[in-house]
């Protein structure tokens, strides 16, 4: 009877807070990496924005996401394509202390992209 219990319980906690990132709405060709070693084209220019995504309910329900596409869709103009594109979702110091406080129920996450604009 446990392990019954046990397999959605585990499901349920692996399910969590995920982040869901579409490339196809930005509008543009997006490169997550290009090949080791190769240079930026000439003209390009380095970008980094950073968003907050807020989870509920120890990250079962997702209440505020980052509008990626919008914050990088303004990084565009005049641009044709972003290359070298990084994600990364972390928890910062602040972040953590507003999860202990709210005994999980509010889960707030820091979202930060990187990547190069190519003219």
């Amino acid at each position: 009877m446990r392990t019954r219990l046990l397999l959605p319980a585990g499901l349920l906690l692996l399910a969590a807070c995920a982040q869901n990132i579409d490339a196809t709405k930005i509008g543009v060709p997006v490169t997550l990496a290009s090949a080791a070693g190769q240079a930026p084209p000439p003209g390009s220019e380095p970008f980094k924005v950073t968003g907050h995504a807020v989870y509920g309910f120890w990250g079962l329900a997702e209440i505020s996401s980052p509008a990626l596409y919008r914050t990088l869709a303004g990084q565009l103009v005049g641009g044709k394509a972003l290359i070298d594109v990084r994600i990364h979702v972390r928890s910062r110091w602040s972040d953590v202390l507003v999860t202990i406080i709210s005994f999980g129920l509010v889960i707030p996450r820091t979202v930060t992209a990187e990547g190069i604009v190519v003219k």
